[in-house]
């Protein structure tokens, strides 16, 4: 069956740097693209970044030039670099696979940004 699972969240200080890395499996993953998402307690969850097959990468206004999204076909991989966290960046982070109308959701990993 398809699984994506995330790892990598934790607490981190402001100002600092942390990766999250979403492993997929059951998928043909070249062909999807994947993206991160996030969703802050009482907020409405939100697209992060996403990186398609050819690896045309887009971000939020909100992690521009903070954050990068890159993938790694062989290892069914997909990772979001964080750079110069802020508190607000504070949220569960959810990998996301969505290729022709299929979309699938990992569990959520949890990044808290506070000092």
């Amino acid at each position: 069956q398809v699984q994506l699972v995330e790892s990598g969240g934790g607490l981190v200080q402001p100002g600092g740097s942390h990766r999250l890395s979403c492993a997929a499996s059951g998928i043909l993953f070249r062909i999807f693209v994947m993206s991160w998402y996030r969703q802050a307690p009482g907020k409405q969850r939100e697209l992060v970044a996403f990186i398609t097959s050819g690896s045309v990468t887009n971000y939020a206004d909100s992690v521009k030039g903070r954050f990068t999204i890159s993938r790694d076909n062989a290892k069914k991989m997909v990772y979001l670099e964080m750079n110069s966290l802020k508190p607000e960046d504070t949220a569960v982070y959810y990998c996301n696979a969505n290729y022709g109308g299929s979309i699938y959701w990992g569990q959520g990993t949890q990044v808290t940004v506070s000092s």
